[in-house]
């Protein structure tokens, strides 16, 4: 989280030192000079929890921006945290636990009785209201609920009736709508008098008698348009219409082709129910590009505020499959046990063949699961990818090969141990460039995540490929 600027004007406290001298800013004593917490600084917040001075707590903790705050609670071990909220409850407002990390607000949304989350909520924008009470239990969410007015709890609990991680969980449901048959100044009017309207906002959504979205105006056309002309005359007839169960991850590849700012979020009826602003998709890019990163490396959710058994489980499970995956492999080798103790040799070049073939698999995978994510690759490129990765699987082992081999000549003087070295290196390279792509293109029609699932398989085929083409091939050629 970044902190947005302060006020650079002088505080009270501001000794100069000469006439056009300029003392540090007070943030000086928090912040370094990339905006990050100073280590002192924490220090002095975490021993003030230790000596159980809540004064001195939120002496410290009061001048901090709400980002600053929710960085703080990330920097102090979990069983602070409590005490860090009790200490400063004044300063937990909305904008505080809008910024928090998932796993550090869950803590604290525990902890608090269901009154206080409740009017947390209602001074959040839905998604973040959703997004704070979705983890918890069935009963301490409506315990919670039932402490909020009418309206918003409505709001929430039609939210949570969305999938997860859908845009009926991401929307804001306050979005500014008017007819069609408006005017300019009836627009510029509404809008001045209008007292339970959307404080923040980039466009206003017009809508048909069924309450379809039939266009969008921008506040610049607005302002610039003569009072007298019809709204249907000024907006914007095309826009896109994000359909209330479309996945996150696809509604930020249509922020980012579109280059949307906010777009109207639609019923199964065409009715507008909401609207998604690109402050939310920015958050959203974000979360889903490290879960696609952590996904191939099988880390979990990489938080290092996640429970400490919760990741130890995430990563142990990944480690089981993979230990899978070396047996298979080591059975491999046994098969030619035979020939490897014949020719000690294939021990030592034995890894080189298949270390390379897993490291050029990897740069296939990553390319290839990267573009199923962003759209690039569809049904309709699909063979032009697969091509293009052969060829360059057949560039990189030929050329690699030959390096190899001219190495085992220099090393060994046996020219057809190089043979054997060459034309394995050459097969496991196509062998990695093609898993590389038609395992994550397989997984993607079965409908399964290729970035959570790829990196077994992959690493399956060029460990043990890579195994067999060079020890079947020493057989057939050195024995």
């Amino acid at each position: 989280m970044v902190a947005e600027p302060h006020d650079s004007a002088l505080s009270e406290d501001t000794v100069l030192d000469g006439p056009d001298a300029v003392a540090p800013s007070p943030e000086s004593d928090r912040l370094d000079e990339e905006n990050r917490l100073k280590p002192e600084y924490v220090r002095k917040v975490r021993e003030a929890l230790d000596a159980d001075d809540g004064e001195r707590v939120y002496n410290l903790v009061e001048p901090l921006h709400p980002a600053d705050i929710a960085d703080l609670f990330e920097l102090i071990d979990a069983d602070e945290r409590p005490a860090l909220a009790k200490a400063i409850s004044d300063l937990m407002g909305s904008e505080v636990f809008a910024e928090l990390n998932d796993h550090v607000r869950e803590l604290l949304v525990e902890a608090l009785p269901a009154e206080d989350i409740a009017d947390i909520a209602e001074q959040l924008e839905t998604d973040d209201a959703v997004a704070m009470i979705e983890d918890l239990d069935e009963a301490d969410q409506q315990a919670v609920l039932a402490e909020m007015e009418p309206e918003d709890r409505a709001a929430i609990e039609s939210a949570l009736a969305y999938p997860e991680e859908s845009a009926g969980r991401l929307m804001s449901r306050d979005v500014i709508a008017v007819p069609e048959h408006m005017t300019v100044g009836d627009l510029i009017d509404y809008l001045r008098e209008g007292r339970q309207l959307a404080t923040e906002f980039w466009e206003v959504f017009i809508v048909d008698a069924h309450h379809h979205p039939v266009g969008t105006c921008a506040l610049s056309w607005i302002l610039r348009a003569p009072r007298g002309v019809a709204i249907a005359d000024v907006m914007k007839r095309d826009q896109t219409l994000i359909p209330v169960g479309m996945d996150q991850e696809e509604v930020a590849l249509r922020f980012q082709k579109y280059a949307l700012i906010s777009a109207a979020v639609v019923d199964p009826d065409g009715r507008l129910v909401g609207q998604i602003t690109v402050d939310d998709i920015v958050h959203v890019i974000q979360q889903e590009a490290g879960e696609d990163a952590l996904a191939l490396s099988g880390a979990g959710d990489g938080d290092i505020n996640q429970p400490l058994r919760e990741t130890i489980k995430s990563r142990m499970w990944w480690l089981f499959i993979n230990l899978g995956t070396a047996i298979l492999a080591s059975s491999v080798v046994a098969l030619f046990e035979g020939t490897i103790a014949r020719l000690v040799t294939l021990a030592v070049i034995m890894p080189i063949i298949s270390g390379m073939g897993g490291n050029a698999a990897t740069q296939t995978m990553a390319v290839t699961v990267r573009a199923l994510a962003t759209n690039q690759l569809t049904s309709s490129n699909t063979w032009r990818m697969i091509v293009r990765e052969w060829w360059i699987a057949s560039a990189n082992g030929i050329g690699l090969g030959l390096l190899m081999a001219l190495a085992c000549e220099v090393i060994y003087h046996d020219a057809r141990l190089s043979l054997v070295v060459l034309l394995a290196m050459i097969l496991n390279s196509l062998n990695a460039g093609l898993s590389g792509v038609l395992i994550p293109l397989g997984l993607e029609k079965l409908k399964i995540d290729p970035a959570v699932v790829s990196t077994v398989f992959v690493t399956t085929m060029t460990d043990t490929l890579g195994f067999f083409f060079f020890l079947g091939l020493a057989s057939l050629l050195l024995m």
